[in-house]
């Protein structure tokens, strides 16, 4: 027989597990205000909620993030698995959330607030540091140390790699040439349309000259598998900072088709991972393994090394846009929650 407490126990581990966006935490908040307020679903009937439910949460994260869940439809749907919040434990919350006039809604915005509470602390180091005084180390371990954020380290690492790349490659002027040889100019006027509309050459104009780039791909999934980085130049990255297993690491490089896949990860993961690539016959695609101290000695260089006045700024600048984009401010009470009065509704079970 489930209990109130089996099923406070099944959202935490719901809310513990998110990222500071908390989606799936919030799909549920609104499935239970929207029980609440209009009284038109069924908890225990899955199909009554289970698509609308994302259009609810979407129109609630698009006031308070400025953006909306872009996982997986089968990703999404995890949530109401038997290891999640099934039909069965909603009902429960839906029952202690009518009886309290909506103290779970209240218990997980409560959460969501905390998260970016947290997560502002962390994200006002980066903003207020100058180049003179950031320390890489130090803004990664404020994401370590707060158990509320350690979800979002993937991002965090993705953003710490993608500043200090995208500022080298842009401050060492790296330029990437595409041309057509001459001998195979015959092919080229019989596929010039092709050649124009895919690789922006024909005949008049068989070479060009554009600057190198790095591009971060964006969400990743819920498995953390496949591609978080790209270039021009060919090279793949891929951004590790928990430990690997084989299947893991097997899903990794299948996703990936560039033979020169990079991954970054922490000190003590290099071996393990040079270990089981080798294991599964992958290790000739990787070009090259970098690690949380090679970013550390880059970053000190970029900020106060003899080039810092060309890098160390772009740097900077690049990390704060970045983590602009991907961690919206939530420094105050949006009004959307404020128009609730969350703060007047009283339950000590769900305090």
């Amino acid at each position: 027989m489930l209990t109130k407490i089996d099923a406070k126990n099944a959202l935490d581990k719901i809310i513990s597990k998110s990222r500071v966006h908390l989606y799936k935490s919030i799909q549920i908040a609104e499935i239970l205000y929207r029980i609440r307020n209009f009284g038109d679903i069924e908890p225990l009937n899955l199909e009554s909620y289970r698509n609308e439910s994302k259009h609810w949460r979407d129109e609630m994260t698009i006031q308070l993030l400025g953006r909306k869940c872009t996982s997986s439809a089968r990703f999404q749907d995890d949530l109401f698995n038997e290891n999640a919040i099934p039909p069965q434990i909603l009902k429960i919350l839906s029952d202690e959330n009518l009886k309290s006039g909506g103290a779970v809604e209240a218990y997980i915005y409560k959460k969501f607030t905390g998260k970016h509470s947290q997560l502002a602390n962390a994200l006002s180091y980066c903003q207020n540091s100058t180049k003179e005084n950031f320390s890489v180390e130090k803004f990664i371990n404020s994401f370590w140390n707060e158990a509320g954020l350690k979800r979002s380290l993937d991002k965090i690492y993705e953003i710490v790699v993608y500043a200090l790349f995208s500022a080298l490659a842009e401050s060492l002027q790296i330029k990437i040439e595409i041309s057509i040889d001459e001998k195979n100019f015959d092919i080229l006027r019989e596929f010039e349309d092709f050649s124009k509309k895919v690789m922006n050459l024909d005949i008049l104009n068989p070479a060009y000259v554009q600057d190198a780039k790095i591009f971060r791909v964006g969400v990743t999934n819920a498995a953390d598998r496949g591609l978080d980085m790209y270039s021009n130049w060919g090279a793949a990255i891929q951004i590790k900072h928990l430990s690997l297993d084989v299947n893991l690491a097997e899903n990794i490089v299948e996703n990936i088709s560039s033979n020169k896949i990079i991954i970054v990860c922490k000190d003590a993961e290099q071996e393990i991972i040079l270990s089981l690539l080798t294991q599964i016959g992958w290790r000739g695609r990787i070009q090259s393994i970098i690690t949380e101290k090679n970013l550390i000695d880059w970053y000190e260089k970029a900020l106060r090394g003899k080039f810092s006045n060309i890098v160390g700024d772009k740097l900077l600048e690049n990390l704060c846009l970045e983590i602009a984009e991907e961690f919206p401010s939530v420094a105050e009470l949006p009004e959307i929650l404020s128009a609730r009065h969350y703060e007047k509704i009283s339950d000590t079970f769900w305090k």
